[in-house]
């Protein structure tokens, strides 16, 4: 299990729900070697795999939307697991639904959306897939907000995302 201590945890609240969820993602992060592949997922459990795709997802989508976030390689780790599920959990049910509704768009264009791409043709692929601009905007608007409660939920059980020492 992901060992964390108390002191951390302490400084990350502090500081707040971003950083207190890359306390934990960081430490995910360090025990993969910064690499998920299919022969070290299984040191991470189910919450903690939620937790650090809500990470990535959080990144790519505020940083470059759902075509960066899939063209990136995490489309499938967010789309073919329970990941919208797991957030309706932690009680981030407006994420949850979001990423419903992006999944949709992705399962129909997976091939297309997943393709290796010039810079020209990443581009263009947010023209071509602007129906994810509305999903961006609404995650947006709510981003905090969401962090905060998977935060919380994460605070309410430690257990379940690390060993606390």
């Amino acid at each position: 299990m992901i060992k964390i201590t108390n002191k951390q945890i302490v400084d990350s609240l502090q500081k707040g729900p971003v950083d207190y969820i890359y306390l934990y993602t960081d430490a995910y992060l360090a025990e993969l070697d910064n690499q998920m592949n299919p022969e070290n997922m299984h040191k991470l459990n189910g919450h903690q795999h939620a937790l650090l795709a809500y990470r990535f997802f959080r990144e790519e989508v505020n940083y470059g939307g759902f075509v960066q976030l899939i063209q990136n390689g995490y489309g499938g780790y967010i789309f073919d697991n329970p990941t919208a599920k797991a957030f309706k959990l932690f009680g981030a049910k407006e994420t949850a639904k979001t990423i419903y509704r992006a999944k949709e768009i992705f399962d129909a264009n997976r091939e297309e959306l997943e393709r290796e791409t010039t810079d020209e043709e990443f581009n263009a692929m947010y023209v071509d897939f602007e129906d994810f601009e509305e999903l961006e905007e609404q995650y947006y608007r709510v981003e905090k907000a969401q962090t905060a409660i998977i935060a919380k939920y994460v605070d309410d059980n430690r257990e379940l995302f690390a060993e606390i020492v």
